[in-house]
């Protein structure tokens, strides 16, 4: 082994099984990795500094003053600025300014220093702000001498004087940029500002109004508009700079006079400032900085200061008087104190306010303190106004800074102001109540500032106790228990939880519940949740460590660590499923070992003791796979360390081995590093040390080894990609391919190479890669081409046989009638692209000769002249193809389908320089000859996608017989669903009629395919799916070679200019061509994939410099906004396929918008909305149509983020509306929008649950973000329930009823609900309840739902005991059965809620649990007989399981429980399930019925077998005690909604059985399963019904077999052999994959313990079962039977491997 110099330790990496395969020694390291030297070379990012050019004139100055030995300090000036690197100029003006700091006092007056100082003063202003040479230069200069500063403040005014008096705009930033540096920590340049202070303030106020005026001029430029908003944010900050830093100026009274040039120059910059701020249509940077300045400016010229606060406050309370502050206040900001003040003024000015005032040391006193509460007033307020995310953003920042000067605040408060701030204050309760609504706010920056607000609303209760115990704090404890009983699927509990941990110690938070780590462990199978809960248990664990650190010695502490943070951990390693495991490893454990890395040895301990006996199973790693993840965990994260715990004897060589396991491209990492540190070592040894180390180790050897495995490697590789082989097995082996390729390239400084792959590849498997081009996948021929890529400057092409062969081939395929065959073509045509050999192959074509006339020795490269070589050849091609399209598309579709032709040209020019080209005259007329070529294609195929229905289109144009036919065809076609086609009838000329009477049933019918010649003669039929495929991928291909051309192709601005190669007209035709298709277009293939093209030439269009063609996407949506709100019969727009293409031509227009404004989407989305929501009732619907089906796909669209929040709650009102609309179209749309507007609410679906709480919110959360929705719904649900108000039970349906149901059903209840917020839910309560009377089914379920999270937690047993009060009596004469299942749906669900709840008050459970359980014993006959109608008689059962499951689990007892338990008895008693069922499936609430009584009855069952309720005298013990008896009469039951029940439940037990949850002392469920065998048996012989049969398979696989087959001779006639057989017969017999599964377990199971206990030979039976579990590992096979039969792999591994007998044969 090799011994590192220098001491340094040699740390062992995996791979040691895979070099030992190539031939190594085991002994030899794959991988060397050493602490002081890295030995693989990188190379290192090159930093690029400006240099300094000094003028001619300065320069000549400079040369005077040297001396001739170029010693002095002129001389080393004039030295340093003629150097043209920047770097060394760096190190030359270090030396410099080292000399200028020696110079005496009599050197410092000298002419010289004074030029020099002049010439650095010019260099320093000349330098870009980010230049490191003018940072070197003031970081340098402070450091000068006194006698020095003096000339060089003089030779920085003189400077600065020349740089103020510029009056060019565009110099304008560089002079501001200029005095920001002169500011920031320079004390030179300060000094030199200010002395010109004046200047510097009038050249601010100068440059803002120019920078005004200018924007003003310029508006709708964008780009110099976005240029200027910088330009005067800068101004502002500099100016805000000025009064920050520069303030010796301020002194005194006498600047203060109105007359003096600095106060008029204050006054007119706040006066700027204020109209900046009061400017809605600037940049939100520039409106929020201008309030910053505007509480500046005034803070500094305000008297007296202790007013100033009273002044603020009066701004934002908007109770300014006039009279009351100075004149210049008034003049100067008037519009704040007289006009009405918008949300974005009040938000800047609480921010100026919060940052720009002095809020520590009680500098404010009282006035100080009003002022802040005010702005929290104000702030709070604003919070429930502002929607859109920017302002969002801000706001909660700004509430974040709020708490942070409340706690500086404090520090020296009053006491009035601590009672105001305290936890139970109003303003603090606010707080919390904004924090709960945004702690899952969809940006994450609103998150972040939630935590941060709450993690200050700790500390600032703290600050306002008196010395009280934090820990026992009533309001820390309030905090503590709800956030714990909130439900973990919530978001923000864990950030939360993790600030309260670090105020109040996670020693409180365990107090109340020691199982939280194991809970929070369970929730990290939710990848979206896994990071948040990584986090909380970190920060508890290291706060646990900290506590018991300080309070035990290490030998307790640790021991109490692990059993907290550690043991749950292993448990969850070992038994989690794979995604939880995942989580944790990925998560939680590196976090674990980084605090305590001694850990690791207390779980390879743990691990190790039971790797034996817990080995896992296919869904779960075991001990065994849990220490391997411990052991790669540790090793990534440097925690391993071998030689302790070899030493220690912790763990054997073995699980050392496996757990240093690498993925493959880490492996190959590994081999290319060790090879390069021994090639290094090399040759760095002498040859007497080669001679020495050549007795020990053969380094070249181990280097051939190391080859030789890579061949192999290689040679595997390759052997996979044989034609045919399977899609995954081409990917992984050209993955592993292109890693290997990638990982031993050639960088440089690299001297030699252990490997190349070039090396490995011959024209063989070149042409094996070339093959991988026809697959289907196009990831294959992707990483196929981008491996030749990879190789091609080391591959001999020049030996490339055939190459006009491939070439041919490649234009076959391009005209291919199979769409994949033209990307097959493109690859290829790529691919050979870049073979000189090419160009010849193209000349070859006369056509493409005679106008191409290029010289091969030109300058232009080889790939730029094939590339337009191929073009031409493929353009020409296309062109004879269209003129015969123009004859006969049909023949187009079957012969030579033309989009592969534009798909290949579109390929050729991607992968080319377009913006680095030599022969720009031939592309500009390739580029014209395209465009041209594409109008022409376009005319061809859009008569096709345009048509009304363009998916049985087939025009009959084959011949000259039927030209007047098509022509008549091409007129029928124009589109039909055009305004025209609502408003008025449409009236057919005689000529298009069918004279139906002529038509005899003997006549052939015509068919739908047109027969053709082919062009080599055959006969051939031609569909229209064909014409269709042809037509709209030749729209898609012309649409992506139009918008790529657009997006990158220089732009030629002037005409005859050579700069560029498309020019500005050639562009808006395009954009004309692109709207006209996407207006008019019906096939969704063809307008979608124009609307690709279109969004490449938006997104350039809006960034063009050139007038004309930057402002027409605002034309362009002002135009189709327009056209849709006209209602013109002739537009053409189509009004079905949910509006086609208009939706996407909108997309495209507002998504090129620049980012930073959104002044199209805001104008937009309101004219859309106005129109969608129509105020009058409208004759004609077709705006309204397009309308909501543009918002639909404005709303999905996900570039607009959060700016379309704000528009949510006005589509949702358009499309509940619109849902009334007596227009089917109208209804539809709103449907669609509805759906849409759910998804983006409530977030996409991520289980088959409907009512998973992980697609809800809180009602409070929902209300706060919408709240304009809060008196829509409550209005609109009022409506729809007076409809329900019927006596007699007729049908009135109200059309919203279902969707606004859905809103509310998707809303859940929370414990911070309704504290503090102004929008209360208690109003929803009774029309949610009388919407439950509906006379449908569906919409009484749903409102049983959206019950619950209106119902206060502590409201809900008094709401559930009124429902019960409310139902009717067995004598009322006439039940209304609709109304009565609703309210038993409400009751249940309500309760349900309750008894879940963990928030809930559990001293008021018990009286609770009384009452309810009164009312319902008073109302239990509906549950009986006497009740006539089965559904209501199910729900009121459904209610009594609930309340049995409650009791049974939470063992509650008591003599008024006796009463509910005896009712139940007589409801099973005499129930039709006990005395005989005599109702027929088809009566309605049958099946329901069977399945609640059911339900009821194995409640009551799992009750009795607890021996607490056994050994009391309970009725349910006395009525239950022959329970097994029960299960059987269950179990025979005729009917499958009684018996599938009953078996989940048994098959539950027999789980609880063998996870020993039931011990021997409490029986528990095994006295419900006792003499189950031969029921189970004879029902696995008879059972019909597939789920129960698969039931009771599962059953019988749980069961102990030494119980079960002794019995299958007496019940089923069968002996053990034979039951075998039956069951590996049901695996070949079935269809079912459940069932095959868990026969196939049951089998092996079977085998198994025949195998241990039986001594008859089963040859037979052993082959046919080895038959059976091959066949189901096969790759055709599903995924649960291959699971199934690893399962079964496992499980008798052991078994078959370690018996003395040979049991599967030799």
């Amino acid at each position: 082994m090799i011994e590192p110099r220098r001491g340094a330790e040699a740390v062992w990496v995996g791979g040691q099984k895979a070099a030992a395969e190539a031939g190594c020694r085991a002994s030899v390291p794959l991988g060397l990795h050493f602490n002081h030297t890295k030995m693989v070379l990188k190379k290192k990012k090159e930093i690029q500094v400006d240099a300094f050019v000094l003028e001619c004139q300065e320069l000549e100055t400079l040369r005077s003053f040297a001396d001739a030995e170029d010693q002095n300090l002129a001389s080393l000036l004039l030295h340093c600025v003629q150097l043209s690197d920047g770097i060394h100029q760096i190190y030359s003006m270090k030396q410099i300014v080292t000399l200028l700091k020696k110079m005496d006092r009599n050197s410092a007056c000298s002419p010289m220093i004074k030029c020099c100082l002049d010439i650095i003063g010019v260099m320093y202003f000349s330098l870009g702000a980010k230049n490191p040479l003018k940072k070197m230069l003031a970081s340098s200069l402070n450091g000068l001498p006194e006698q020095l500063m003096t000339e060089a403040v003089h030779s920085f005014v003189r400077c600065l004087k020349e740089e103020l008096k510029t009056t060019d705009l565009c110099l304008y930033r560089k002079v501001m940029d200029n005095l920001a540096s002169c500011m920031e920590n320079f004390s030179l340049g300060k000094a030199s500002i200010n002395n010109l202070f004046k200047e510097v303030l009038q050249f601010l106020q100068k440059s803002v109004l120019e920078i005004q005026e200018e924007n003003r001029k310029l508006s709708g430029n964008s780009i110099v508009e976005t240029r200027l908003m910088h330009d005067l944010l800068m101004a502002i900050k500099v100016s805000m700079m000025l009064l920050q830093k520069v303030q010796e100026n301020f002194q005194g009274s006498l600047w203060r006079k109105p007359g003096s040039l600095l106060w008029q120059s204050m006054c007119g910059l706040l006066k700027s400032f204020t109209n900046f701020l009061m400017n809605e249509g600037l940049l939100p940077t520039v409106q929020t900085t201008s309030g910053l300045a505007v509480i500046l400016f005034t803070k500094t010229m305000f008297e007296p200061v202790e007013k100033l606060p009273c002044l603020v406050s009066d701004l934002l309370l908007r109770s300014v008087k006039c009279a009351s502050v100075p004149e210049w206040f008034v003049s100067s900001c008037e519009c704040l104190c007289t006009e009405e003040l918008s949300d974005s003024v009040l938000l800047s000015l609480c921010h100026g306010a919060l940052a720009m005032l002095e809020w520590k040391n009680g500098s404010m006193s009282e006035n100080g303190e009003k002022l802040l509460l005010d702005i929290a007033l104000v702030l709070l307020s604003l919070a429930s106004r502002l929607k859109e995310s920017n302002m969002a953003v801000s706001l909660s920042r700004i509430l974040a800074i709020w708490t942070n000067s409340a706690l500086d605040v404090l520090e020296s408060s009053s006491q009035n102001l601590k009672s105001s701030l305290n936890g139970n204050s109003n303003t603090t309760g606010k707080l919390l109540e904004y924090v709960y609504t945004h702690w899952e706010h969809p940006l994450d920056a609103v998150r972040h500032q939630a935590k941060l607000i709450f993690k200050n609303i700790l500390r600032i209760h703290q600050a306002t106790l008196k010395g009280s115990v934090v820990k026992s704090d009533p309001f820390f404890s309030m905090l503590t228990e709800s956030l714990l009983s909130l439900e973990w699927h919530v978001k923000g509990k864990y950030a939360s939880l993790g600030c309260l941990v670090e105020c109040v110690g996670v020693e409180n938070i365990l107090t109340v519940d020691r199982t939280i780590p194991a809970q929070i462990l369970d929730v990290m199978g939710d990848q979206s949740l896994a990071p948040y809960a990584s986090d909380l248990l970190e920060t508890m664990f290291i706060n646990h460590k900290s506590h018991l650190i300080s309070a035990f010695q290490k030998n307790i502490w640790i021991n109490h660590w692990h059993d907290t943070w550690v043991s749950p951990l292993l448990l969850i390693l070992c038994e989690g499923n794979p995604d939880q495991t995942t989580y944790v490893i990925d998560y939680y454990l590196p976090k674990l070992l980084k605090c305590s890395p001694d850990s690791l040895s207390y779980m390879i301990k743990i691990l190790q003791a039971s790797a034996d006996a817990n080995i896992g199973s296919c869904n779960t790693r075991g001990a065994l796979g849990a220490l391997m993840a411990c052991l790669r965990t540790a090793r990534a994260h440097g925690h391993l360390q071998f030689r302790e715990i070899m030493r220690d004897d912790l763990l054997s060589i073995g699980y050392v081995k496996q757990g240093l396991v690498h993925q493959h491209n880490q492996l190959f990492c590994r081999i290319q590093e060790s090879s390069q540190v021994l090639y290094k070592l090399e040759q760095n040894k002498t040859k007497q040390e080669l001679i020495k180390e050549s007795a020990k180790w053969d380094h070249f050897a181990t280097l051939q080894q190391y080859k030789d495995f890579m061949s192999s490697i290689c040679d595997k590789l390759f052997e996979a990609l044989f034609p045919g082989s399977s899609h995954p097995t081409r990917f992984s082996s050209l993955t592993i391919l292109g890693s290997i390729a990638e990982i031993f390239s050639a960088p440089e400084g690299q001297t030699q190479a252990i490997f190349r792959l070039a090396q490995e590849i011959d024209p063989t498997r070149v042409q094996m890669l070339i093959q991988c081009f026809a697959s289907t996948f196009e990831e294959v021929k992707v990483l196929a081409f981008e491996l030749l890529m990879k190789l091609y400057d080391r591959l001999d092409l020049q030996d490339l046989e055939n190459l006009h062969l491939l070439f041919q081939a490649a234009m076959d395929l391009s005209i291919s009638t199979k769409p994949y065959d033209c990307v097959t073509a493109s690859y290829l045509l790529n691919f050979l692209i870049h073979h000189k050999g090419l160009l010849n192959v193209c000349l070859k074509n006369q056509q493409v000769a005679d106008t191409f006339q290029i010289d091969e020795d030109m300058s232009a490269s080889t790939m730029e002249k094939n590339t337009l070589a191929v073009i031409k050849y493929l353009l020409s091609n296309l062109e004879r193809e269209i003129f015969q399209a123009e004859k006969s598309l049909l023949q187009a579709a079957a012969s030579f389908p033309m989009y592969g032709r534009v798909h290949c040209i579109t390929g050729a020019l991607q992968q080319l320089p377009l913006n680095n080209l030599t022969l720009m005259t031939e592309w500009r007329q390739m580029v014209t000859k395209l465009i041209l070529m594409s109008y022409r294609l376009s005319s061809v195929v859009s008569p096709i996608v345009q048509s009304s229905s363009p998916e049985g289109l087939i025009p009959m144009d084959n011949d000259s017989e039927t030209a007047g036919r098509l022509q008549m065809i091409l007129h029928e076609i124009q589109p039909r669903d055009t305004n025209d086609y609502f408003t008025q009838a449409k009236i057919f000329k005689e000529h298009h009629r069918v004279d139906f009477a002529k038509l005899t049933d003997d006549e052939p019918v015509e068919n739908v395919c047109t027969e053709i010649r082919g062009k080599e003669g055959q006969t051939c039929d031609v569909t229209a799916q064909m014409v269709l495929v042809c037509c709209w991928r030749s729209m898609k291909e012309i649409s992506l070679l139009l918008g790529m051309l657009c997006k990158l192709l220089p732009l030629q601005t002037v005409s005859e200019s050579s700069d560029g190669l498309i020019a500005v007209e050639q562009v808006k035709d395009i954009g004309d061509y692109f709207k006209h298709h996407l207006l008019q277009s019906r096939h969704r293939g063809a307008f979608e994939l124009a609307y690709t093209g279109f969004v490449m030439l938006t997104e350039i269009l809006s960034r063009c410099t050139n007038e004309s063609l930057r402002t027409l996407p605002q034309q362009w949506l002002y135009n189709v906004l327009e056209e849709i709100k006209s209602c013109d019969p002739s537009s053409k727009l189509c009004a079905t396929r949910r509006s086609a293409g208009i939706p996407f031509y909108i997309q495209a227009l507002l998504a090129s918008e620049p980012k930073n404004k959104t002044n199209l989407l805001k104008m937009t989305m309101n004219e859309l909305v106005s129109l969608a929501v129509p105020v009058n009732e409208s004759l004609n619907i077709i705006p309204q149509v397009h309308a909501l089906n543009i918002l639909r796909a404005l709303f999905r669209d996900t570039r607009f983020g959060e700016n379309i929040i704000p528009y949510i709650a006005d589509g949702i009102q358009a499309a509940v509306l619109g849902f009334t609309s007596p227009v089917w179209a109208v209804r539809n749309s709103s449907t669609l929008l509805f759906s849409t507007l759910i998804t983006r609410i409530f977030g996409v679906k991520r289980g088959k649950d409907e009512n998973s709480k992980k697609n809800r919110m809180t009602g409070r959360e929902f209300f706060s973000r919408f709240p304009t929705l809060y008196p829509f719904l409550l209005q609109q649900l009022e409506v729809v329930a007076r409809t329900m108000d019927s006596e007699t039970g007729e049908l009135k349906l109200h059309p919203s009823l279902f969707l606004l149901l859905l809103i509310l059903g998707k809303l859940y209840p929370s414990p911070m609900d309704g504290t503090y917020s102004a929008l209360s839910m208690a109003p929803f309560v009774p029309f949610i309840m009388r919407c439950g009377h509906s006379p449908v089914y569906r919409s009484r379920e749903m409102a049983g739902r959206a019950l619950v999270p209106f119902v206060m937690i502590s409201q809900i047993p008094h709401t559930v005991q009124s429902l019960l009060a409310g139902l009717p009596e067995c004598t009322n004469p006439c039940i209304q059965q609709n109304s009565v299942h609703g309210m038993l749906l409400q009751v249940f669900h309500l309760l349900g809620s309750y008894l879940e709840s963990k928030h809930r008050v559990n001293s008021d459970l018990q009286q609770g649990l009384v009452d309810i359980i009164t009312c319902i014993k008073a109302k239990v006959w509906l549950a009986k007989r006497q009740n006539p109608c089965l559904v209501t008689r199910a729900a009121y059962l459904d209610v009594l399981v609930v309340l049995s499951d409650y009791l049974g689990k939470s063992r509650r007892k008591g003599i008024e429980l006796f009463g509910f338990w005896e009712e139940i008895s007589k409801v099973i008693s005499a129930s039709e399930l006990m005395t005989g069922i005599y109702y027929f499936s088809a009566i309605p609430g049958f099946t329901q019925y069977l399945q609640s009584i059911t339900k009821l009855v194995i409640s009551v069952l799992s009750v009795a077998a607890d021996p607490d309720f056994s050994n009391s005298s309970s009725p349910v013990a006395e009525q239950m005690m022959n329970s097994s008896s029960m299960v059987v009469h269950l179990l025979q039951s005729d009917f499958h909604e009684v018996r599938l029940p009953m078996l989940e439940a048994v098959l539950l037990w027999w789980k609880q059985v063998n996870s020993k949850q039931a011990t021997e002392e409490k029986m528990g469920p095994l006295s419900l399963l006792s003499d189950l065998e031969v029921i189970l048996l004879r029902m696995a012989m008879k059972e019909k019904h597939p789920e129960c049969f698969c039931k009771v398979l599962e059953i019988l696989h749980c069961m102990d077999l030494r119980n079960v087959l002794p019995r299958t001779q007496d019940s089923i006639k069968m002996n053990p052999k034979e039951f075998l057989n039956w069951a590996m017969n049901i695996i070949s017999a079935s269809d079912s994959i459940k069932i095959q599964s868990i026969a196939l377990k049951l089998a092996s199971k079977l085998v198994t313990h025949l195998v241990q206990n039986c001594q008859e030979v089963m040859e037979s039976e052993m082959r046919q079962w080895i038959q059976l579990v091959t066949s189901c590992c096969g790759d055709e096979e599903q995924t649960a039977i291959r699971l199934a039969a690893a399962e079964v792999l496992i499980n008798i591994t052991p078994l078959f491997l370690t018996n003395q007998k040979l049991i599967l044969g030799e």
